[in-house]
């Protein structure tokens, strides 16, 4: 009995330190709302931000920029987020549509065996995937529905290095009570802004 409340606790703490609780979508700076709906998209690219969300390794790193979307709504009805469709375009207008996360690990693969004749009976330990991680899929955002006064986040990830002036460009957004597809959301990260 007592091992069993030994492991409980430990579970319970390690789920804690594995807990990530974004702010509100209005506190960020890089956010945009309309119609009473609030979205907010927050680039992770240094050590620090991402160690918050995918613990001791960096998306960016392997070539991924994750980006934090923290969406809420407002309005008086729930939101169909299901058709939603997120690009991140680059100061010269190219863009960059978002990689779906289950494909994310496969970006980046491990090193290459070395074939080379190993004089020592020693196993050689296989390096694993840097972006294959529970945390790439286990955080990415996945709400298709969004109720009145709620809110919902998650990651998207982007093939691409992250440069100031870019923007998040999102559409498909609608209601769910009558398919009316709300107004595109358009959120620069400008160089003004911390």
């Amino acid at each position: 009995m007592l091992l069993l409340i030994a492991l409980t606790v430990v579970h319970a703490a390690d789920n804690g330190k594995n807990r990530f609780s974004p702010k509100p979508a209005a506190s960020y700076p890089f956010h945009q709302t309309n119609g009473k709906v609030t979205i907010a998209a927050v680039p992770y690219e240094d050590d620090e931000q991402a160690r918050t969300a995918f613990d001791k390794r960096n998306p960016y790193k392997y070539g991924v920029l994750p980006v934090l979307l923290v969406i809420q709504n407002d309005s008086g009805s729930a939101l169909r987020l299901d058709g939603m469709r997120v690009e991140y375009t680059t100061p010269d207008g190219s863009r960059i549509e978002a990689t779906p996360a289950a494909d994310v690990r496969f970006i980046s693969g491990p090193e290459k065996p070395n074939l080379a004749p190993n004089p020592l009976p020693i196993p050689r330990r296989a390096k694993k995937n840097p972006l294959d991680m529970w945390e790439i899929e286990g955080r990415a955002f996945s709400a298709k529905m969004l109720p009145a006064g709620e809110a919902a986040h998650g990651f998207v990830y982007f093939q691409t290095r992250h440069s100031p002036n870019s923007r998040i460009y999102i559409t498909g957004l609608s209601e769910a009570s009558t398919g009316k597809e709300l107004f595109f959301f358009d959120i620069p990260f400008t160089a003004d802004k911390p």
